[in-house]
């Protein structure tokens, strides 16, 4: 086949390419009875002129050798496809069995986690390559219906510290667990690094947008008297924008945080025993990370596995502790618990009270128009990954790092519009209706969000991969438009 030919996109013929991660998608459609691949085709034409011969050529050349080669079983490798199938079963099976083993994660002995580049998210691959190896004391085995018996890593539920050198690994074990909410196709060298799916990577995100969010547990007394009980900012410092970030999780679910020290606020996550006593706490609005993180776990259930390197003051609140050497992982939690009791505890805990109930909050569907103007046509848009034009304004998800398919990104952006017309009316919190855009989803088929959907809820879109609700939640919060009113218990709506 001879690619483009002519002018602009004559001659392609495409289909949204997935990546390393297992998404449900609506590039093809799968049915007992049938397949449908929705691609697309650039009929050929040079400026103005059709190119006739050529578009023939696509139609009835080669468009019945691409399905002869891609779609028919006589013409691929059915143990490729038998092996792609079985490891997401595989993954499926132990993501299921994690809550009931009491891990929130797990890596399996012989896993590559390094990836080829900072620009590839293929499997490093060379003499250089360290597979995964568990520690004695963390190492765990289970039952596949496929894979057989295999052993790994357990992390527990509760506060688990990854510690080590730096450039040993730390940061590539949490990308590994950040990323095992996905499954992931054979020979990634993550196939079995599985975490439980409403696990949320939290980082710092200078100049985001807040709207109305409770961040009182980590955030009060700010100079002025605002009240963070209903914080709002255009311009998020890395403080508060990591305590909206925590609460915002919370807020759609979240039971597993990731963090990582390197792209957190450092006086978010600590104030060592000087710094108390330079600054004291009356004049101090941030109470640390540190001083939440258990509470958080023994009121809320909500685990955390942090990245550390700087603060052996974690070690007080930690229940596990892993020390990364190179790209080993060894189990230190009885040597850390050591060193806090020779050193003694020298800071003063800082939260005061329990953690508190996470106030729901409400989205006002005015809030989030996509028209540019009154009477203009709607404009959304996924320019990139990371981008979103939506009507006016552009949604910044640079930082939201378990988006990882463009495919995702299209389909949020459509399906905050979706959720604007028929879920958000200023009394359903945020959860409550993005759940409801998930269970359209279930039941009629990711192309219901289209715009173009009709009355069966396809719009046969081609180019849809499933996002999260977390990633969906993030967006919508990221709307710098965006209104609420919150619901806070037995005290009515606060708006």
């Amino acid at each position: 086949m001879k690619g483009h030919r002519g002018t602009g996109r004559s001659g392609l013929i495409a289909v949204d390419r997935p990546g390393q991660e297992v998404l449900e998608r609506t590039s093809a459609v799968v049915r007992s009875e049938w397949v449908e691949v929705r691609f697309v085709m650039g009929l050929p034409a040079a400026g103005r002129r059709v190119l006739g011969r050529e578009a023939a050529r696509m139609f009835f050349d080669e468009l019945p050798a691409v399905v002869e080669a891609s779609l028919l079983h006589r013409s691929l490798s059915a143990a490729a496809v038998a092996r792609h199938v079985d490891a997401a079963e595989d993954q499926e099976h132990l993501r299921a069995r994690l809550r009931e083993m009491g891990l929130v994660a797990f890596v399996a002995d012989g896993a590559v986690l390094p990836r080829e580049s900072g620009v590839s998210d293929r499997p490093m691959r060379g003499a250089r390559v360290v597979r995964f190896r568990s520690p004695d004391g963390l190492r765990v085995s289970v039952e596949l219906p496929h894979a057989g018996r295999v052993t790994g890593m357990g992390v527990p539920e509760g506060v688990t510290l990854v510690v080590g050198g730096g450039y040993h690994g730390k940061s590539t074990l949490l990308r590994a667990i950040e990323r095992g909410v996905y499954n992931h196709i054979p020979g990634d060298g993550r196939e079995l690094v599985v975490t439980v799916s409403d696990a949320v990577k939290i980082r710092a995100e200078d100049g985001r947008r807040v709207e109305q969010v409770d961040i009182s547990p980590f955030i009060t007394n700010l100079p002025g008297g605002e009240d963070t009980r209903a914080f709002s900012t255009d311009q998020a410092s890395g403080s508060t924008s990591q305590a909206a970030n925590i609460v915002e999780a919370l807020e759609l679910g979240a039971r597993l945080l990731l963090l990582d020290e390197d792209t957190s606020a450092t006086n978010f996550m600590i104030r060592d025993r000087r710094m108390q006593e330079l600054v004291a706490k009356e004049r101090e609005p941030i109470t640390p990370f540190l001083d939440r993180v258990r509470q958080l776990y023994e009121e809320k259930g909500v685990s955390t596995v942090l990245v550390v390197g700087g603060s052996g003051d974690y070690f007080d609140v930690a229940d596990t502790v892993i020390m990364m050497d190179n790209y080993l992982p060894r189990d230190v939690t009885r040597r850390a618990k050591e060193i806090a009791g020779r050193f003694g505890r020298e800071r003063r805990t800082e939260a005061a009270g329990a953690f508190g109930e996470v106030t729901p909050r409400c989205p006002v569907a005015s809030s989030l128009d996509p028209r540019r103007g009154r009477g203009d046509k709607v404009k959304i848009a996924a320019r990139d990954l990371h981008t979103i034009t939506f009507g006016r304004e552009e949604i910044d998800l640079s930082a939201v790092e378990q988006l990882v398919d463009p495919s995702q990104t299209r389909a949020i952006a459509d399906a905050i519009h979706y959720a604007a017309r028929r879920h958000f009316d200023g009394r359903t919190p945020l959860r409550e209706a993005l759940e409801r855009v998930m269970a359209d989803i279930r039941s009629r088929g990711l192309g219901v969000i289209s715009p173009f959907a009709g009355r069966d809820g396809e719009g046969h879109p081609g180019e849809y991969a499933l996002p999260r609700v977390f990633e969906l939640g993030a967006a919508v919060n990221r709307l710098r438009t965006l209104r609420v009113v919150q619901r806070r218990p037995h005290h009515g709506a606060r708006g």
